[in-house]
């Protein structure tokens, strides 16, 4: 029994003196540690005043400081690139703060955070909708924001990349001989993506494949819109020559060109 108590009484002898203790962390003013993350962040060194603006919030959760700390994070990450990080601290940002003056500039940092991961339309094209979802939301919510206009151009990029993507599948099944698979992508590239620079292309496509299929009625409305909307495209012209091969002429039969493509 002594011996066993010898060894407890040694092993408590080497926690308590043959480890270093601890030193707590210095507790700083919050108006100290925000000044000095606005420092480093005009030193460009946006790493060292993130850790800085989360002492802040560490050592004072309740501080006045702490609206406009989390608002720096979402930047500071932003600018480094570590767009995940950016986005959720944007999204915090906003669930503390709904009502914040800030919110459109928070948005627009959002957006650009997922915009700055979008990938060649090789790749999946959920990075694109959710930078399109942002801007939007940035958009219809805060229309006269000085943030609206560049959301609008990187919007319109967004959607061109999401319209490619479609474009992209949409031939390899053309090619391939599924033209009913082909003619789904093209139609959501000419009705949900009308801004973007493939719409042209896909009305082509649309009447190419419906043309392969012995859908001339359909082929011929999708060229019909295609010349209404697009008369010197290149594409009109190539979609007349193919339809004039088959003696059918582009035409709508029924509603609007845009209603029959949709209803097609």
């Amino acid at each position: 029994m002594a011996s066993v108590g010898a060894l407890v009484v040694l092993l408590a002898g080497c926690n308590l003196f043959g480890q270093p203790k601890l030193k707590e962390e210095e507790i700083i003013p919050p108006d100290t540690l925000y000044q000095q993350a606005l420092g480093e962040m005009d030193k460009q060194r946006y790493l060292t005043a993130i850790d800085t603006l989360e002492k802040l919030e560490r050592q004072h959760p309740y501080s006045e400081f702490n609206e406009k700390a989390k608002l720096m994070q979402v930047y500071g990450n932003y600018r480094i690139g570590r767009f995940d990080e950016s986005i959720m601290a944007a999204d915090r940002y906003m669930a503390l703060y709904p009502g914040s003056k800030e919110t459109a500039y928070v948005l627009y940092l959002k957006g650009n955070s997922y915009f700055g991961q979008i990938k060649d339309i090789t790749r999946d094209q959920k990075i694109s909708q959710q930078a399109n979802e942002t801007y939007s939301l940035l958009i219809s919510n805060y229309p006269k924001s000085e943030y609206a206009k560049d959301a609008k151009d990187k919007l319109n990029i967004g959607v061109d990349q999401m319209a490619g993507k479609e474009m992209s599948v949409g031939r390899y099944y053309l090619g391939q001989g599924q033209y009913a698979a082909a003619i789904n992508r093209f139609k959501v590239v000419a009705t949900q993506f009308q801004t973007s620079t493939h719409v042209e292309e896909a009305l082509f496509r649309l009447a190419e494949a419906n043309l392969a299929l012995g859908l001339t009625s359909e082929a011929a409305t999708a060229a019909a819109v295609l010349g209404h909307n697009y008369p010197q495209s290149k594409w009109y012209k190539q979609a007349y020559d193919l339809l004039g091969k088959q003696g059918v002429k582009p035409e709508v039969n029924q509603g609007s060109a845009l209603a029959s493509l949709r209803q097609g």
